[in-house]
C-alpha cells in the first residue's frame, strides 16, 4: 500500500510541475514576459513580488485575473498596465493562479 502511495505522491508532482511549465509559456505567451520578470521589476513589478503581494488574500486569483484582463494603474506606479483583449477568461484565471503559486 505504502508503494502505491508514493507512486502516486509522484504522480502527482509531476502533474505540478508540467502544469507550472505550461503557465510559465503561457506567461511567455500571452505576452506578460514583455514587461514583468520573475524575480525582479521590469517595466512592471516582478511575479514574485505580485504573489507576495497577495498572499493569504483569498480573493486574489479573481482580483488578479481582472487586472489580466481590463488592466490596472496605480497599484505599482504610474506605469499602467494595459488590458489583455487577446487573453481568454480561462487563461487569465490560469495565469494569475500560476502567478500565485510563485514563492
Amino acid at each position: 500500500m505504502k508503494t502505491v502511495w508514493m507512486g502516486l505522491i509522484a504522480a502527482s508532482a509531476l502533474v505540478m510541475v508540467g502544469t507550472a511549465q505550461a503557465s510559465a509559456e503561457l506567461a511567455a505567451s500571452s505576452g506578460c514576459m514583455n514587461c514583468h520578470m520573475v524575480d525582479k521589476k521590469m517595466v512592471g513589478p516582478g511575479l514574485k513580488d505580485i504573489a507576495a503581494k497577495y498572499k493569504g488574500d483569498a480573493g486574489a486569483p479573481a482580483k488578479l485575473t481582472e487586472k489580466i484582463l481590463k488592466g490596472s494603474n496605480g497599484v505599482w506606479g504610474p506605469i499602467p498596465m494595459p488590458p489583455n483583449a487577446g487573453v481568454s477568461e480561462a487563461n487569465a484565471k490560469t495565469l494569475a493562479q500560476f502567478i500565485l503559486s510563485l514563492k
